[in-house]
């Protein structure tokens, strides 16, 4: 065969041979790329890897815990280690517990950063010392009176061996516990049903921040504050973010603020969201050495520790 007839030929034969190789063979089902069935690289994504607001400086007031802060109507609830305490909209002391562990069956010597949610405070209480925690438990007080009302179970299979802070979704009808304490401990976020108290399962935190120390949900987010700066060498501490989707047992980490306009580096604490406002109101002690999570003496310049609640407009 020549001429024409021969490339003819030729051509129908290699576009034969190329059809079979794409075409799927019988039994095998075709399969997708995770970007065709809408599962997107984190990094490809400039809303999760980018941060989702701005913040503005307006100012700091000192208060008398060194913890956790918590927005309720027109009041700021404060914990201490050992003590809550509810100010007005000017800072101005309120009420104060200086006994919430009063009423617990297990032992506890610590609260972390805390929630509101329908006028109740919900707290992570637990004994701790030398940088390890046992007898976690959720507790939950009045935020009118801040007696204790009633506590949580907490799951101890969870793998959770501190509790630094609390937050409360009600949307998701969610508690979620995060750990300071670090390796396995510190690389997830544990869900509690927030009518039951049932354990719901954890969440693993993808790039995690070392050393957490509060959490507050925020328009369907889930933000993190983590004491990674070390105050010796002045380096700052940072605020991330989450998205929790639902079924997914993983979120990516994105970093949201990195908080070098305080007054001097230290230990970040707790924070809330004032969304009424456009705030967050964010806990930081300064003065104090910390060594496994303890006090132990003062930085040059300080005979005592000064905790303040530095408020952020958000933009």
């Amino acid at each position: 065969m020549r001429g024409p007839a021969r490339i003819i030929l030729l051509i129908l034969s290699a576009a034969l041979l190329l059809s079979s190789c794409s075409a799927p063979k019988a039994g095998t089902p075709e399969t997708e790329t995770a970007t065709e069935a809408g599962i997107l690289r984190p990094e490809d994504d400039p809303s999760v890897m980018m941060p989702k607001h701005g913040y503005t400086l307006e100012g700091s007031s000192e208060v008398g815990g060194r913890q956790g802060v918590a927005v309720s109507g027109d009041f700021i609830i404060v914990s201490g280690s050992k003590c809550l305490i509810r100010y007005d909209s000017d800072m101005n002391e309120i009420v104060r517990n200086d006994d919430p562990f009063e009423g617990l069956e297990r032992d506890g010597n610590h609260l972390g950063d805390i929630d509101v949610c329908d006028g109740e405070i919900y707290a992570g209480v637990e004994f701790f010392e030398d940088g390890i925690g046992k007898d976690i438990q959720i507790a939950v007080y009045d935020a009118e009176t801040l007696e204790l009302e009633r506590t949580f179970p907490f799951e101890p299979e969870s793998g959770q061996t501190e509790c630094s802070g609390i937050a409360v979704d009600p949307e998701r009808g969610s508690v979620y516990m995060c750990s300071w304490v670090g390796e396995e401990s510190g690389r997830y976020l544990y869900e509690y049903d927030l009518t039951t108290g049932s354990y719901k399962g954890k969440i693993h935190l993808q790039m995690p921040p070392q050393w957490i120390q509060g959490i507050a949900c925020h328009e369907g987010d889930i933000y993190i504050t983590a004491d990674d700066g070390n105050a010796d060498d002045d380096e700052c501490d940072h605020l991330y973010r989450a998205t929790l989707i639902e079924g997914q047992s993983f979120a990516t980490v994105t970093l949201e603020r990195t908080f070098d306009d305080v007054k001097m580096q230290g230990e970040i604490e707790g924070l809330s969201f004032d969304a009424k406002n456009g705030k967050l109101l964010l806990l930081y002690n300064r003065g104090a050495v910390i060594i496994l999570g303890m006090p132990s003496g003062f930085y040059p310049g300080y005979d005592r520790e000064i905790s303040e609640v530095y408020t952020y407009s958000i933009k």
